[in-house]
């Protein structure tokens, strides 16, 4: 069994009904669950030009889930299935 993490894009103001679909799906996917968390607050990108804060948005990543799949394209089809604001971006851990 292989381990990928995918990183959450998209930040809407959650919503009951966001929250239930949210819930749903981390408790379809709890056997292959590794970690899952989100992010809120500051954010901040470091860099060679120096340090900028970072909005609150589509473009934002939000939060994170790693699992445990077969392949990038079972991974994949996991992920298809996440109520998603934006999208999904699907990577394999390697090591420990």
């Amino acid at each position: 069994m292989k381990r990928f993490m995918l990183l959450h894009y998209g930040f809407e103001k959650p919503t009951p009904e966001i929250m239930a679909s949210w819930g749903k799906w981390f408790e379809a996917v709890a056997d292959r669950t590794v970690e899952h968390g989100g992010f809120h607050g500051g954010a901040r990108e470091i860099s060679h030009a120096g340090a900028a804060d970072l909005p609150m948005g589509m473009e934002s990543i939000t939060g994170y889930s790693i699992i445990n799949a077969e392949s990038l394209e079972a991974a994949e089809t996991i992920a298809q299935d996440n109520p998603f604001m934006a999208s999904i971006r699907v990577y394999e851990i390697t090591g420990e």
